[in-house]
């Protein structure tokens, strides 16, 4: 089997020559449009994830020898959570190549973030069966060093944060209310309000509720901490 050009050009993107392209069109197909002769990536999906969690385990190992597993924790979980591997698949176009069904498509699957984050756990695990843990290493390193670089930054759940600034000072946890819902119904937009019980307030707009959650709390975060 040849990849046909759109999977080619994606095969350059991600960095990877597929020996046997079945493995990256399995890991592209959907449930939506799965049958007996086409399996869907479920199962990839699940290899992906054990693969991207050695690798990046590894990774901030040889890069901060020193660090407790009380530090290493948050940093993996920032690197691979869904989130992060949704931002990978965009940043390489991954939505334009998943084969999905039609009803997927016209609900706007090729920009869900979960579907996305699920599709580009697929794909290492396709790069691993395709190439072995070598080449799933260089592949999840390539696009993820950056990341691994400044991952302090991003492994701080703002939620968590607030929370925790909140129970410091005998406050109940935050408030998160849905305020606004706007845009079609296959991309929705949602604005997200956060509040203390003491009287502070953000907002922030996301495509999804979590991370128009996330984004509200960091807001309010960043504004109490500018606080005298």
């Amino acid at each position: 089997m040849k990849l046909s050009a759109d999977l080619s050009a994606f095969s350059r993107r991600l960095g990877h020559d597929f020996a046997t392209p079945d493995h990256l069109v399995r890991a592209l197909t959907h449930a939506s449009i799965s049958s007996s002769s086409r399996p869907d990536n479920q199962r990839l999906e699940f290899l992906g994830d054990r693969v991207l969690g050695l690798v990046i385990a590894e990774a901030l190992l040889e890069a901060d020898p020193a660090a407790s597993e009380g530090k290493l924790a948050p940093r993996f979980n920032a690197l691979v959570r869904k989130e992060t591997c949704a931002e990978m698949a965009r940043a390489m176009d991954l939505g334009a190549v998943l084969k999905l069904g039609r009803s997927e498509m016209l609900s706007g699957g090729r920009r869900k973030e979960a579907l996305l984050g699920d599709a580009m756990e697929s794909v290492i695990a396709a790069v691993y069966l395709d190439g072995g843990l070598g080449a799933a290493r260089d592949v999840i390193l390539r696009h993820w060093q950056d990341r691994i670089a400044t991952v302090d930054a991003d492994s701080r759940d703002p939620k968590t944060a607030l929370q925790e600034w909140a129970q410091a000072r005998k406050q109940p946890p935050p408030k998160y209310t849905e305020t606004a819902r706007s845009g079609p119904d296959h991309a929705p937009v949602f604005t997200i309000d956060v509040r203390l019980v003491s009287g502070e307030v953000a907002q922030a707009k996301a495509t999804s509720k979590r991370a128009a959650e996330q984004a509200a709390a960091l807001a309010l975060l960043t504004r109490l901490e500018q606080q005298p």
